[in-house]
């Protein structure tokens, strides 16, 4: 059921009961220019003094994006939110064009003990189209760029790349390697046909070739040499596919992974399509869960059978893209008892609201 799905029984692992419930809206359009066209999926991460900080993608006129920074404070009744101007700004040589449609989108953030860094990766949306960026900070407050990530391995898909996110902990790589590991998503490239046309072409390939969740490793011990070892990857393995119950034409990642008893627990998306006779397709955007192998998350040892979060509100139902929940935010809140997590999240491409999820 949508928005709440109870008693899910993972294969291998005692019984999981997952409850999601709404909180409501949390950020909207203020009539700033910055935002005139939308305030969406926000990052989220605690700051070194516990305040809660969403970086939600700012959206002006001519879809310039612009990552914000905001301070927001739970309250019982909804939410108070303070604007603090811009995390990242579009100017790196990577993140503008002169065309419409560039700057820094839809970032995530995870603080890495390991290398004592807040991580955010974000979609830089520049003259070669949309790539993988990181910055990072010591405070969650400012950032700095390291790059694009880098691809450069035999076999690896080096274009269009969206929707990373960092692990917090180091893991083991398929190889064997201790690691940090980010999901990616790389993209089919279908941008010269019609979007309608796309959509046969889309559901004629085998699920696996469909646009899925992948994980990249970065070796640990070079990162700790050389924080700029962030952007080198040396491994990229396919963990995550559409198939035939839900969201069968994409996925891709959400929130970050959370470590959880049974093991990386994120939200991800899925895109179904809804109806294909008018001039553009109409899709729908849920949210699943994953749970990934402590060890090796590489080895998924649960999906979402059904959305646990999909589009029923109107915010969610109408927007600048309509019939869309896009989760990309995860705040553990141990203040309010083990296994309690509130989830941000874009709607219909235009605002942002919460949900509280518990795992019991």
């Amino acid at each position: 059921m949508a928005g709440n799905e109870r008693g899910i029984v993972i294969e291998s692992l005692a019984e999981l009961d997952l409850t999601i419930e709404r909180r409501g809206l949390v950020l909207s359009p203020n009539g700033d220019p910055s935002e005139l066209e939308g305030v969406l999926n926000p990052a989220s991460a605690r700051a070194r003094d516990g305040a809660l900080v969403l970086y939600p993608r700012d959206v002006a006129p001519g879809n310039v994006s612009r990552v914000g920074r905001v301070f927001v404070t739970p309250k019982t009744d909804g939410f108070e939110v303070e604007r603090d101007g811009f995390a990242l700004e579009p100017h790196a040589d990577y993140e503008l064009r002169p065309q419409p449609g560039y700057g820094c989108e839809d970032p995530r953030v995870t603080f890495i003990p390991a290398i004592d860094r807040y991580v955010m990766a974000y979609t830089a949306f520049g003259p070669a189209g949309p790539r993988i960026a990181v910055a990072i900070s010591h405070d969650a407050l400012t950032w700095e760029r390291l790059g694009l990530m880098r691809f450069e391995r035999p076999g690896m898909s080096a274009g269009d790349d969206k929707d990373a996110a960092f692990f917090p902990e180091p893991v083991l790589s398929p190889s064997g390697e201790r690691c940090l590991a980010f999901y990616h998503r790389p993209m089919l490239h279908l941008s010269a046909v019609d979007g309608r046309a796309a959509i046969p072409m889309i559901e004629r390939l085998p699920f696996e070739d469909r646009e899925s969740i992948r994980i990249g490793y970065v070796p640990l011990a070079a990162v700790i040499r050389n924080i700029q070892a962030l952007l080198d990857v040396s491994e990229s393995v396919l963990v995550l596919s559409p198939n035939g119950d839900w969201g069968s034409i994409k996925i891709g990642s959400g929130t970050p992974p959370v470590r959880v008893p049974q093991g990386w627990l994120s939200l991800y998306h899925a895109v179904d399509l809804i109806d294909n006779s008018g001039s553009r397709p109409k899709f729908r955007y849920s949210a699943g869960v994953v749970v990934h192998d402590i060890e090796r998350p590489d080895r998924v040892i649960y999906r979402s059978p059904h959305p646990v979060l999909a589009p029923t509100t109107g915010r969610e139902l109408t927007g600048t893209v309509d019939n869309v929940v896009f989760p990309t935010a995860i705040d553990p809140r141990p203040d309010l008892g083990g296994g309690i997590f509130d989830i941000y999240y874009g709607m219909a491409d235009y605002s942002i609201g919460a949900a509280r999820m518990t795992l019991r």
